[in-house]
């Protein structure tokens, strides 16, 4: 080992132990046989004792006969074909978790759930579970945003609303961001996101300040049992999974808006944004309808 990281021996024949943090700069050059017998991390780690210095590296991964590999085998040897950029470690975990199935909590046992619905859906299958199994304080009702497998809120504006490269430039980073963006589920969750951004990236663009205010949408809605959101004929409609106290809500909204039994509709003003804030409130007051029609039959 002395003489090959002295450069005194061209080739070193040696078992899977260089993966465990070897760093030989002047190496450029890893022949793997027999490749589909390791795991992926075995491989990830083997892959990263080349390309350690400045010379550009090689990895060569071998198989013996194509046919004979396993479903399995081939799904790590292609994901590591494919995540060859830098810090693709995570991504890599990733897979090898969809590949390998998450396990039991409690045990030892792998199985392969999580590969038939996907690891997002697996994960709030399980978070659901959890809280199901745990006990509920006695009279507490659970809140929507606390429910994984609750249906969302269905939001259609005419405002673009996303991440844009030019602001976040690493896809990856800015998938990562979305992920974290859509299990925001209170206010200051949302304000605590926005800081962060702006202490990374700086100013908000437009396009990212719309997404942040949909979100804003989203956790007023889920609150107020509002179904979806939408433009219809020049209108912002409200659609609500309850029938709505009709008179309550006008003198709430001084009847800026029409209520019907299950809808609000609220005229789109095509200079401006005022209805933005308009539909702010409208949220806000079908919460405290929903509130104070809730104390109401309490007392009754």
């Amino acid at each position: 080992m002395l003489d090959f990281a002295a450069g005194k021996i061209d080739v070193l024949v040696c078992t899977s132990i260089i993966e465990s943090g070897l760093d030989i700069p002047n190496v450029n050059t890893l022949i793997v046989n027999r490749a589909n017998q390791f795991g992926l991390a075995d491989l990830y780690q083997l892959r990263g004792r080349v390309g350690r210095g400045a010379r550009r590296a090689y990895a060569y991964f071998l198989y013996d006969h194509p046919h004979r590999l396993t479903d399995t085998a081939r799904q790590r040897l292609q994901t590591i074909l494919e995540a060859s950029e830098l810090g693709a470690g995570f991504s890599i975990a990733m897979r090898d978790l969809e590949i390998r199935g998450a396990g039991d909590l409690l045990g030892t046992r792998q199985h392969g759930h999580i590969a038939a619905v996907g690891f997002d859906l697996y994960c709030r299958l399980l978070a659901q579970a959890v809280r199901e199994l745990k006990e509920e304080p006695e009279g507490e009702i659970p809140s929507p945003l606390s429910a994984p497998l609750a249906p969302s809120v269905s939001i259609d504006l005419p405002l673009p609303a996303f991440i844009p490269s030019d602001y976040v430039p690493h896809p990856p980073l800015r998938l990562r961001l979305y992920r974290r963006m859509a299990g925001l589920a209170t206010m200051d969750e949302i304000k605590d996101m926005e800081r962060e951004l702006q202490d990374r990236f700086g100013s908000l663009p437009e396009a990212t300040a719309n997404l942040l205010y949909q979100l804003r949408l989203k956790v007023l809605a889920l609150r107020s049992e509002v179904q979806g959101i939408y433009v219809r004929e020049g209108q912002i409609v409200i659609s609500t999974e309850r029938d709505l106290e009709r008179k309550q809500l006008e003198e709430l909204l001084s009847h800026r808006a029409q209520v019907s039994r299950r809808q609000i509709r609220l005229p789109l003003r095509q200079r401006g944004d005022v209805w933005r804030k308009d539909l702010v409130e409208m949220l806000e007051a079908i919460e405290e309808e929903q509130r104070t029609s809730g104390i109401a039959s309490t007392q009754r």
